[in-house]
């Protein structure tokens, strides 16, 4: 197993708008996630969107966040970790979610369009979900809106 490193946080959500705030700075959709070991504190990974940049469809802040977490821990799940998101995840990213058994998930702004959370086909509401997390969505809303709005304001 590799060593964690030694980073933390008082608050993840705010590591996670430092990458969605970079995301946005590279014209990426601001979006950021940060993997957080609850035993320790340690932020064991975070990431900001990068599917422009890498020409991936995939390429989410959360699904980067959790493969590095992964990476981390010499595992292919994050058994017990907490994910703070500064936008409700979308169905792929949500199914990924409930795959690496994330135990806590923390969401900024709630997504209507494109969640997969609280919205669309709400993926942890499913028997078919392999686990489901604890979800705390709405954690310091309007500043990720108000991020989002501003980002897709500038592009137009």
């Amino acid at each position: 197993m590799s060593a964690i490193p030694q980073m933390s946080s008082p608050d993840p959500l705010a590591a996670a708008f430092d990458e969605a705030e970079a995301a946005g700075a590279r014209g990426e959709v601001p979006v950021g996630a940060v993997v957080v070991d609850p035993r320790t504190g340690a932020i064991l990974a975070s990431s900001g969107n990068e599917v422009e940049a890498r020409h991936d469809p995939t390429a989410h802040a959360e699904l980067l966040a959790l493969r590095a977490a992964a990476r981390v821990l010499g595992a292919p799940r994050v058994d017990g970790c907490d994910l703070y998101v500064t936008l409700e995840p979308c169905p792929m990213c949500a199914a990924a979610i409930s795959l690496a058994r994330v135990r806590k998930l923390v969401f900024a702004a709630y997504d209507p369009k494109s969640g997969g959370v609280e919205h669309g086909p709400r993926v942890f509401a499913h028997a078919s979900a392999h686990h489901k997390p604890e979800v705390i969505g709405g954690v310091q809303a309007s500043r990720a809106q108000t991020l989002l709005k501003d980002f897709f304001a500038a592009k137009r």
